[in-house]
């Protein structure tokens, strides 16, 4: 169900990038009610008579004029491979718009379990694993971002409320980890919960807060240099 097609039933007429048609939930007798299609998939309609929204969707549906379920239409814009140590995919993380993010693992057969691996790694392992200075952040767009870079970085699956697990820490063990928050509550509060996971099992820990960006990723965005990044935490480090 479109709008061109709530349009045609309730003998509306084009206005703007919608449509004015007569409202089903009063005597309407010169159209008051706008319906148009929403950027994400839904109908979206304003009864300028008053009428309240949920009393004109009620009347729509009457008319069989309305979906029972409208579902905001999702796409893939991005897709993270988590692998093992020797580079085989173990699971995706998966980014859709509108924004969510799930994980799916193959099937075996050429298709996907939308479901969380068992095997839960760390972001870009083997790359963690064959070098002694790791950045670790919050997402996948971070570690990429600082790639860019030339930096090698990692994270872990499912957002800052994710479990740190154990078998991160041990892919870390004896590194120089540098430790790049989100700059809000949330971030801190996990940058904390892994400083305290690593305390003592990494050769060296920095916990590196960005004043003047929200991540990693617009800090780089905002015009700032890896120059600038190791200058930071050189500083940070003789200060130390």
């Amino acid at each position: 169900m479109r709008a061109a097609e709530i349009a045609e039933r309730l003998y509306g007429h084009k206005s703007g990038n919608g449509y004015m048609v007569h409202c089903p939930a009063h005597d309407d007798r010169t159209p008051s009610l706008s319906v148009r299609d929403g950027s994400d998939g839904r109908i979206l309609v304003r009864c300028h008579a008053g009428c309240e929204q949920s009393v004109v969707i009620a009347a729509l549906k009457a008319l069989g004029l309305w979906p029972e379920q409208q579902k905001r239409q999702r796409t893939i814009v991005a897709t993270y491979d988590y692998t093992d140590e020797s580079g085989a995919l173990l699971y995706q993380v998966v980014r859709e718009e509108p924004k969510s993010f799930k994980q799916r693992h193959p099937d075996g057969a050429g298709g996907w379990i939308w479901k969380k691996h068992p095997n839960q790694v760390l972001y870009r392992l083997r790359e963690v694993r064959e070098n002694p200075i790791v950045f670790v952040v919050e997402g996948e767009k971070d570690v990429e971002k600082l790639r860019e870079h030339g930096f090698v970085a990692t994270t872990n699956a499912g957002g800052a409320k994710a479990p740190w697990l154990p078998q991160f820490t041990d892919a870390l063990r004896g590194r120089e980890v540098i430790l790049i928050p989100d700059n809000d509550p949330t971030g801190r509060q996990r940058a904390a919960t892994i400083a305290r996971a690593l305390f003592g099992h990494v050769a060296s820990l920095i916990v590196l807060e960005l004043d003047d960006s929200k991540d990693i990723a617009e800090w780089f965005e905002r015009g700032h240099s890896e120059l600038e990044l190791i200058t930071q935490l050189e500083a940070f480090s003789n200060a130390g």
